[in-house]
This record gives C-alpha cells, sequence and structure tokens, in this order.
C-alpha cells in the first residue's frame, strides 16, 4: 500500500524543484511555439517537465507519469503522476506571476495527491487524501461564504465559454454572483481552496490541468466537480467551490 504522506512530501519537494527552473525564464527573452491545438509552449515548459520527469524516476522507477509535454511512461504502473510544468503558459509569457506548476498522484486511477505551485510568488497549495490541504505549510480552507451575492467568480478566458457552448450558466453566474476577476488557470482554483475566493470554473480541462485540483480542494474543505456534478478529473471540465455554494452551482449548470 503506497504512503500518501510520503508522496505528498515528495510532491511538494518535486514541484518546488521544478517551479524554481521556471523562474529562470519567467519575464526573460525565449521563443513561443504553437502546438497543434494553437495553444503555446515554451522551452520552460519542456525543461521544466524533464526536471521533474528526472526527479520522480531517480526516487520511484516503478512509477507511472503523464506530462502535458512527453505524454505517458510506465503506463501500466497503478501509481500515476500527473505533470503540467507550466499551468498558465499564456500568463507565464506575459510576464503575469499566476501560473503555477502541477503535480497530481493518482493510485488507481483516483487522485490522492495535489501540489499547485506558484513559484513567481512563492506560494505552494498541497493536500493528500486524508492529510488536509496548506499552504507553505500552514493549514488552509475554502471560505464559509453561503449566498451567491457574496461571491467572489473566477474564470480563465471568457471566450470558451461561447465556444463549449456554457455561455447560458456563465451569464447566470455572472448576474448572481458580486466580484468577477480573470487570470485564473491552476491558480484560480487555488485561490478557492485558501480562502481567498469563493468560485473557480474551467469550461476546457485537461487531466494534467485538474488531477492536482481535486485533493486540493476535497481536503480544504471543497469540492472540485463537473459540471454534472461528478467530483472528477476525467470529464473536461471543472469547478471548484464551497459546500454551500456548490448545489447552487449545480443548479446553474443543469438549467442551462
Amino acid at each position: 500500500m503506497a504512503d500518501i504522506k510520503e508522496l505528498l512530501e515528495a510532491a511538494k519537494e518535486i514541484a518546488h524543484i521544478g517551479g524554481q527552473h521556471t523562474l529562470k525564464y519567467f519575464k526573460k527573452d525565449f521563443e513561443v511555439i504553437s502546438k497543434a491545438d494553437d495553444s503555446p509552449v515554451t522551452i520552460a515548459d519542456r525543461e521544466t517537465e524533464q526536471i521533474i520527469r528526472e526527479e520522480i524516476l531517480k526516487r520511484y522507477p516503478d512509477h507511472g507519469i503523464i506530462g502535458e509535454e512527453f505524454g505517458k511512461t510506465n503506463e501500466d504502473s497503478p501509481i500515476q503522476w500527473v505533470l503540467d510544468p507550466i499551468d498558465g503558459t499564456k500568463s507565464f509569457i506575459h510576464g503575469v506571476p499566476f501560473y503555477t506548476t502541477l503535480i497530481g498522484i493518482m493510485i488507481d486511477n483516483e487522485p490522492v495527491v495535489g501540489v499547485i505551485n506558484a513559484p513567481a510568488l512563492d506560494e505552494l497549495c498541497a493536500a493528500g487524501i486524508g492529510l488536509g490541504a496548506t499552504l507553505n505549510n500552514e493549514p488552509c480552507s475554502v471560505r464559509s461564504t453561503e449566498n451567491m451575492q457574496d461571491a467572489t467568480f473566477l474564470v480563465t478566458e471568457i471566450r470558451r465559454f461561447q465556444e463549449c457552448g456554457l455561455e447560458p450558466a456563465f451569464q447566470e453566474l455572472m448576474a448572481q454572483t458580486k466580484i468577477h476577476r480573470t487570470w485564473g488557470d491552476a491558480y484560480g482554483h487555488m485561490m478557492v481552496a485558501i480562502g481567498r475566493a469563493d468560485i473557480m470554473f474551467d469550461p476546457i480541462l485537461n487531466i494534467w490541468d485538474a488531477a492536482a485540483l481535486l485533493p486540493v480542494l476535497r481536503e480544504a474543505g471543497g469540492i472540485f466537480s463537473d459540471t454534472n456534478g461528478v467530483e472528477t478529473i476525467h470529464s473536461g471540465n471543472g469547478f471548484s467551490t464551497n459546500k454551500a455554494l456548490y448545489p447552487k452551482l449545480k443548479a446553474i449548470f443543469e438549467a442551462s
């Protein structure tokens, strides 16, 4: 049986190592390449993922890895590390510090460890199932906001809602909530987990975007769910919130 506490500590250390490498390129000149889906990637993304992979395999040579930049390794292992070396590459490219290095760990396809490291802000949020959530090693939790009209609502890109057929839900969330902000990505979900915001919604998420989020939100006393109300990292979308607001958000998505 894998030791979740040990895996959590290793993931925190490795996310810190990877995050520190991104700072060598942050606010510097580097080439930006467009991938097949027109999303940007940089040498920093690729080097950072390679460094993280090497650190994982040095410690756990039999573990599997799923990474945004370099795909899958040891696919048959019951323990899979899921990596996004720079989540929020557009923020990174623009010199905005709201990007993160993400590490999630799944055991038998269930997320059990999540680390969200914002190296340019020196903030690392982490959780292991049953172990609670921390920000820079101090306990953290979601806010207790109960009413939508008091809530702060975060998103990454507004245009995506229309592209995904979720414009009605987005407009209803805008109408019901008090404050609205962008520059989200995983840092937006982290802000929900540490009590700085109440709702973060991404209409498009890959597994490497989502794997770290579910354990962090769950252990911070909140919920990470898809628009069908399922707590999963595999649906391609996801929102984070607290338990009081969750049924209200679920009702909005059901009605749209």
